[in-house]
């Protein structure tokens, strides 16, 4: 029993022996470790430099400290409906592209509404397909293009207000600036939009050729562009927002193109391949082109019988029956005139009933300052040249020219 109980005794004391042998034990480690920690290589230390300032980095008083960013760093929301998967690069090289789309455009669509159009590029972003769809008027007009041989489609969107005073000027008419139509186009308004369209397209092919040679179709136009489903609706796409000024009325044309329909193409829409645009040859088809449209140029044709000069009296006292009479001799050449440059030396006749000339010699070639002719030799000459008194015309010379006059009266009273 006495056992017993000194071994209940001694069971409490048996904790603090424990905690002062684990003391004891504990001890050395530590001054085994602080005696190891100096005697380390700096070389080592200094190859795990980032990791041991890491783990003992500490943060400044009254501050949170934030593991995972360096001091100074920016953090930038990343918004994962609206992937940025069009870089800088890309945008800029799409704007100066559409660039030139927009002034081309604007020409050819003036001259089929004989009237002036400016066309200006406005914007280039990227956003979703549903984005864009739900940003435009109901009812629009909406093109779906099949820009072959890409896979899939584009959008040409024309605002309802453009579309409108376009399709007015094209019938003749005067658009009214602000007029509102909330209505879907007709059949025949819809037939007149397409050659609108397929202008715009027309710029596209040469403007898209360093990249890839399209042959851009309409597929479809369509009024409510809600159930025209292209793409899903997270598509990220690239919006070209193109304004257009048609007298006093504005209006909006907006070209949305999926990314994943130029995907494979996306390394030649750099900046450094549309430095030389504009520059390149022209083809044998454009030349062809130019060709015809200057043979099927009208040019003004004159011949001039003969020139004088009389008085303003003279003039004044003209009546039916007078006659005037001039320096050209009856065989002497007449002149003829191509856009109001002399050309041709002819003499007169008929053919076949009618009044006509036959070209006899080619002049030599002058040009005109403002008005005056010059010959090319005498303006090379940087010699000046001054004319004499006999060589100077009469028009030139008051008295020469008052006795001309007096002789043509003179011989017209005789003659009557």
């Amino acid at each position: 029993m006495e056992t017993a109980n000194l071994d209940e005794e001694a069971s409490p004391a048996a904790p603090e022996s424990d905690e002062k042998s684990a003391e004891a034990a504990a001890a050395p480690v530590e001054e085994t470790e602080a005696e190891a920690s100096p005697a380390q290589p700096e070389a080592a230390e200094d190859d795990r430099g980032p990791m041991i300032s890491g783990t003992k980095a500490r943060a400044p008083e009254g501050k949170p400290y934030s593991p995972g960013v360096l001091p100074g760093a920016r953090i930038t929301a990343y918004d994962f409906k609206r992937p940025e998967r069009v870089g800088k690069d890309q945008m800029r090289a799409m704007q100066s592209l559409h660039e030139s789309i927009a002034r081309n455009f604007g020409a050819s669509i003036s001259g089929l509404l004989r009237t002036m159009l400016e066309v200006k590029l406005l914007s280039v972003d990227q956003l979703t397909y549903s984005e864009f769809v739900f940003s435009l008027d109901n009812p629009s007009c909406f093109n779906i293009i099949q820009p072959a041989p890409l896979e899939g489609h584009w959008v040409l969107d024309i605002a309802p207000s453009l579309a409108f005073a376009i399709i007015d000027r094209m019938l003749g008419g005067d658009p009214v600036p602000g007029e509102t139509i909330r209505r879907p186009l007709t059949e025949i308004e819809t037939r007149l939009m397409c050659r609108v369209v397929e202008l715009f397209l027309e710029q596209i092919v040469p403007a898209w050729e360093n990249v890839i040679k399209l042959e851009p179709v309409i597929e479809s136009t369509e009024s409510n562009p809600q159930l025209a489903q292209i793409v899903p609706p997270n598509e990220v796409a690239i919006l070209i927002g193109f304004e257009v000024l048609l007298g006093k009325n504005r209006g909006m044309m907006n070209l949305c193109i999926p990314f994943n329909t130029i995907e494979k193409y996306n390394a030649k829409l750099s900046r450094n391949g549309w430095v030389g645009y504009g520059k390149s040859k022209p083809t044998d088809s454009t030349r062809q082109k130019i060709t015809d449209s200057i043979d099927s140029a009208a040019v003004d044709v004159v011949v001039t019988l003969a020139r004088s000069r009389i008085k303003t009296s003279d003039l004044l006292d003209l009546s039916v029956g007078d006659i005037i009479t001039t320096e050209q001799e009856v065989g002497q050449s007449l002149e003829v005139s191509i856009q109001d440059v002399p050309k041709f030396h002819a003499s007169a006749g008929a053919y076949k009933g009618k009044k006509a000339v036959q070209i006899q010699s080619m002049m030599e070639s002058r040009r005109r300052t403002n008005d005056a002719e010059v010959d090319p030799q005498a303006a090379d000459s940087d010699a000046p040249t001054e004319a004499s008194e006999e060589e100077q015309p009469a028009e030139d010379n008051p008295a020469e020219q008052a006795l001309a006059n007096a002789e043509k009266l003179l011989a017209a009273a005789e003659k009557r």
